[in-house]
Parts: C-alpha cells; structure tokens; sequence
C-alpha cells in the first residue's frame, strides 16, 4: 500500500507540473497578443490623430484663401508676383503657409494651389495640402470658391416688379420691394419685403399685398387662383445695388492694365476719377474734351462674329427714325479692333450696342463717367444675337445710368421676333424700352401688339429702378396701340418673354459686378498616394 500510495503522489506530481506550465504559456501567449493589439490600437489611433490633423491643417487652408478672395477677388497668387504662367493642370502655385495651434506652436504647413476658370467667370479651383509637421502625413482637399454675380437672376431690382399677363419669366426673379407676377414663371420669385404697396405704374391699386402676388383678375394665359406659387419666398435678404459703384471701378481699372498706353493709371489710388484722352482697344475716353456731357453723343459698338468690334462716334441721335442707320448720325473710328485681352471695354461715355452677326466671344461693355456727376447710359440699337446659347458666349452690358432698347431698335410693322441676349445691369438707373422719346417728351413711343410681333430676352437683368419692355396706358398716345387684352394703349412690345441664361449665374461675363462674398460651392478630398 506504501508502494502504490507513493506511486499516486509521483503521477499526481508529473500532472500538476505541465498543466501549471501550459497554463503560463497560455497566458503568455493572450498576454502577448493583447499587447501588441494595444499597441497596434495605439498607433492606428495615433496615426488617424495625425491624418485628422493633416485634414484640419488642409481644410485651414481653404479657409484661409476664402477669406483672401474675399478681399481680392483677382488676386489668384497669393499676394506673390511669381509664376508667371500657371501650371496647366493646377494653376498658381505652389505656395507654403506655415499652420500654428491655439498654443502658437508650429503643428504643419499647408501649400496651396489656385486656379481661376476664366472666361469671366467667378469660380476659382483651390487645392490644399496640408501636412502633419511630425509624420510627415498629408491630406489634400480641393474646393471650388465663387461669387454670386448681377447675373444670377433672370430679373432683379431695388424697385417693384411687375410682369403682365402676356410677360413670361424663366429662372429666377427678385425684388427689394415686391413683385406682381401675373405672367408665366418657372423658378423662384422672390421679395425682400413681407408685404407692400405697389406703386401705380408697378400694378398697384392702392392696397397692401405680399411680397409675391398676381391680381385675382388674371386668369389667361395663367390663372391666379389656380396657379402653383410654392416658388414664392418672401421674405428673404435684399440685394446691394451699392456694389455696382465698385464694379464699374474695378472695370475701368481692367481696361486700363490691358494697354501699355493706360496701364500705368490702373494702380493708381484715384484711378477711377483718371480720364485720359488716350484711346486704347479697351478704354474709350469721353468724347468732348472739356468734359460736358450730351446724352445723343458717344460711341457705337458693334460685336462681330470674329470676337472683333467696329467703333463709330455718334454725334447725334434721332430716336424717331426707322432704325439706327437713320436715328444716328454717326463716323466710322475703325474696324475689326480685337476684344481686348480681359474682355472689357470701358467707356467714359454713353454707348449704342449691336451685334452684326452672332457674336462668339465674352465681353463686357462698362459706361461711367465716374469722374463727374453726369451718368453714362447705354442704349440697344438693333438685334444682339449670340452665335450659340452654350454657356460659352456672354455679353455683359454695365452702366450708371439707363440700359434701354432704342425705339428704332426693333422692326417697325409686321411680324417679327427682336431678340437681345445678353446679362445687364443699371447701377442707378433703369433697363427699359422707353414711354417716350428723348427727342419728344410728349410723344409715346411706338407699340406693338400682335401675337407675332414678339420680343425675345436672353439672358439676365438687374436695375437699381423700373425694369420693363412695355408700357400700358389709359389713353391714347402718339405711336402707342391699342390692345383689347391688355385693356389699354400699349408702348414697347406687349408680347415678350425674359429667359435666363443659367450659365450666367458663377460664369458671369467678364469682371461683371458680384452681388456679395465668395462662398465655398463644392469640396471633396483628393486621394494621393502616399
């Protein structure tokens, strides 16, 4: 019994020891592996730290050339003179900002890419990289920034608005004050105010309405009370008329830095007040030399289909002729002179426009006499016609004053469809067919009121004051028509439609005035490898 209880204790012994052993290489074994997924946890945590950190450091970047082009909206080189020519695929660059913490520490760098679209337009293409300053990781962000222009809006005023029941609108409308929108519509109409009270010669009759509205009246071509208004947001922010003053600056100092002749006086502080005799492919200078102003003389310009322009001095106007070639006693300057390279001309004088054929560029048309209290008004003497409606042909058209379609601008009997295509803007004026002529006060213009006779606008209108093609009256009046549908004499062409050229909006024509800041529009991350 000794032998045998010895013997159980021997073999309970030689078990306890492996089992104790593989036990300690178990835990061994967990021990192990739970400290190196610690550790792995650990760096896979560190290393997202600094990828977030690189991402910040990227989108600080963004941040921080929003904010320069909203103080410099042509400044596309960081404040920096170099490169000259910008790279093809990312534009300026690079440029290297050091990133410092809350705590003033140096933590990364973030290099900046910029690469404006052209063509007029406000959109700027900015890529970020931003790096982590101890690893070394890098995260890249892209971002597309611009600036609402004049142009977004098919028709937008500081005064009421009104649209009779055979004026239609396509894209969006607004008004500082109120509109009455008896016509067809197809995207937003919008008010600044809650309520108002139109004026007479905007629709009103005298009571309070919202800041939307058609009259209950109206039930052809659309009907008022059946209509959709869920388009029809007021109130909603106003728009600063204010602004156009600097456009109009910052154009005259466009078309001076295009030429050697006038290049010196766009730097210049008081540049805008500089009115020099010289005349350049860009600037055109007031055409009396002691400055008086007469509003029948000026410069025509007509667009050719070759992105040139013939230049005439009009010396008088008769706006009761037939047409142009009669209304202007005008001389020839020169022909075939090449749209200046920035797309601007800048006249210190009125300017009649015209297309000769379908105009295939982008270019802006400014008048101002920004050095004297008399405002540049810019009339429509004939057709203005894009060769195509893409989005790559724009014609701006900016002045101080009125923007009006001549009386002899479109045919005077038959059936016709007069078309303007282009984005304009009145800084304290009216965009207009005139009531009555320059020549004769007394006399009302010529109506037309036949369903064929039919003016068609493309493109887009913003007028610190009364926007319309047509004028009702309660009796008769010299060249007006009567028209049963419209219930009174009518002046301009009763049938028209304004159709907004939605290219316009962030692709603008040339140095066109923005409405406000530069907002960020699209972003995304651009994977890199490592």
């Amino acid at each position: 019994m000794k032998n045998i209880k010895r013997l159980l204790e021997d073999s309970t012994t030689g078990f306890i020891i492996p089992t104790v052993l593989s036990m300690i290489l178990a835990l061994t074994i967990i021990s192990t592996s739970a400290a190196l997924i610690i550790d792995s946890n650990l760096g896979i945590g560190d290393n997202n730290i600094k990828r977030q950190q690189a991402f910040n450091i990227a989108e600080a970047g963004l941040n921080y050339y929003l904010w320069h082009l909203s103080h410099n909206g042509t400044d596309y080189k960081d404040g920096q003179s170099t490169p000259t020519t910008p790279d093809a695929t990312l534009g300026y660059g690079p440029y290297v900002h050091d990133y410092y913490d809350d705590n003033a520490k140096k933590v990364g760098t973030y290099t900046l890419w910029i690469k404006p679209q052209g063509g007029g337009s406000t959109v700027v293409k900015i890529r970020s990289i931003g790096e982590e300053l101890k690893s070394h990781t890098k995260r890249t962000l892209e971002a597309e920034i611009g600036s609402p222009s004049y142009a977004s809006y098919s028709v937008t005023s500081d005064s009421a608005l009104w649209f009779g029941a055979n004026e239609s609108a396509t894209g969006p409308v607004h008004s500082n004050v109120g509109v009455r929108m008896d016509g067809a519509s197809s995207s937003d109409v919008t008010s600044a105010n809650a309520t108002y009270v139109p004026p007479g010669a905007n629709g009103g009759d005298g009571a309070s309405h919202p800041g939307v509205w058609c009259h209950s009246s109206i039930t052809t071509p659309v009907n008022c009370a059946t209509r959709s208004k869920a388009d029809w947001q007021y109130p909603v922010p106003s728009i600063d008329f204010n602004q156009v003053t600097t456009g109009l600056c910052t154009m005259k100092r466009t078309a001076f830095a295009d030429y050697a002749a006038t290049s010196a006086l766009a730097t210049q502080a008081n540049a805008c007040t500089q009115v020099p005799t010289t005349r350049t492919n860009a600037y055109l200078p007031q055409r009396a030399t002691n400055g008086s102003y007469n509003q029948t003389r000026g410069w025509e310009i007509d667009l050719n289909s070759n992105n040139t322009y013939n230049l005439y001095q009009v010396n008088g106007e008769n706006d009761q002729a037939a047409n142009y070639t009669a209304a202007l006693t005008r001389v020839l300057t020169a022909s075939n002179i090449a749209i200046p390279p920035s797309g601007v001309i800048f006249a210190e004088d009125n300017v009649w426009v015209r297309t000769t054929a379908g105009f295939n560029g982008r270019v802006t048309i400014g008048a101002g006499r920004l050095a004297t209290n008399s405002n540049a008004q810019i009339m429509i003497a004939d057709d203005m016609q894009y060769a195509v409606k893409n989005g790559t042909i724009a014609i701006g058209l900016v002045a101080e004053g009125n923007v009006s379609i001549a009386p002899y601008a479109p045919p005077q009997s038959g059936s016709f469809t007069f078309e303007v295509n282009a984005a304009i803007v009145s800084q304290s004026g009216n965009v207009l067919y005139p009531s009555t002529y320059r020549t004769n006060s007394s006399r009302c213009t010529l109506g037309w009121v036949n369903s064929n006779q039919i003016f068609s606008f493309y493109g887009s209108v913003a007028t610190r004051q009364t926007w319309t093609w047509t004028w009702i009256r309660g009796s008769s009046c010299a060249n007006a028509v009567y028209s049963a549908s419209d219930g009174g004499y009518i002046s301009g062409i009763s049938h028209n439609n304004t159709e907004y050229d939605y290219s316009l909006s962030y692709t603008p024509p040339p140095s066109f005035p923005i409405t406000s800041s530069y907002n960020i529009l699209s972003w995304r991350e651009v994977l890199t490898t490592p």
